[in-house]
């Protein structure tokens, strides 16, 4: 067996194996645990009793970070010239439609949202194998198809995300930074968890909520004590 590094050995003392803690106790020790000189991500890993190849059984949906994300979002809003002004004004990076439609195609996906309007997905539908991959095409279902784009625009630079459960059952998304104060990093666990309890499938059957892990970028997770988030 090899010899545990200085950090897995300092970590080993903090995280006791199979133990799980309260939300707020993961907070904390995820900060201490983190050891990357850069500025990692806060990751959160909810596994669901859903069989997600079942759409009764599919978990989708946004929510909005109390604190934020800690990262700066960059907005592509696809949008008819009458609203690129109100795009441009609520923080959009990027505003246009055919131009970006073209530079997209060539291959071009230097963004991390795009919204768009329904009039819009004629030209935007297209772009489907491009974006769909990336996880960049625009849905109703997360708000970035909407006919008020400045104010998902907003949301977004907020601190709204979106997310869905894997072919594993597993919800897997960035809450924040580890730079967040312990408080923040429990804000937002606890509002993303709390989301995705209220969209628990009514075909869902016996433990919902199996288990949660906080970690971040490169860290050991922390298995999180479902029963301090409710």
């Amino acid at each position: 067996m090899s010899k545990l590094t200085k950090n897995q050995k300092a970590v080993a003392d903090k995280v006791e194996a199979g133990k799980a803690y309260s939300l707020m106790e993961a907070a904390k020790l995820v900060k201490e645990i983190t050891t990357t000189k850069f500025e990692a991500s806060l990751d959160i890993d909810v596994r669901l009793g859903v069989d997600p190849r079942k759409a009764n059984q599919m978990v989708r949906g946004v929510v909005s970070l109390p604190n934020g994300t800690g990262k700066v979002t960059r907005v592509l809003c696809l949008c008819t010239p009458d609203a690129e002004a109100a795009a441009k004004e609520a923080g959009a990076d990027y505003v246009g439609l055919d131009e970006y439609i073209e530079k997209i195609k060539g291959g071009w996906t230097d963004v991390d949202v795009i919204i768009t309007m329904p009039s819009c997905m004629g030209k935007v539908g297209p772009l489907g194998r491009v974006l769909g991959p990336r996880g960049l095409m625009p849905n109703p279902k997360s708000g970035t198809v909407t006919m008020d784009v400045a104010k998902a625009v907003k949301e977004i630079k907020q601190g709204k995300i979106d997310f869905k459960v894997d072919k594993a059952g597993i919800i897997h998304t960035s809450i924040g930074k580890v730079t967040m104060t312990p408080e923040q990093i429990y804000g937002n666990a606890k509002e993303f968890i709390n989301t995705v309890i209220k969209l628990k499938p009514a075909a869902a059957k016996g433990t919902y909520i199996k288990s949660i892990f906080l970690s971040s970028t490169m860290s050991a997770g922390v298995k999180v004590d479902p029963k301090t988030v409710e």
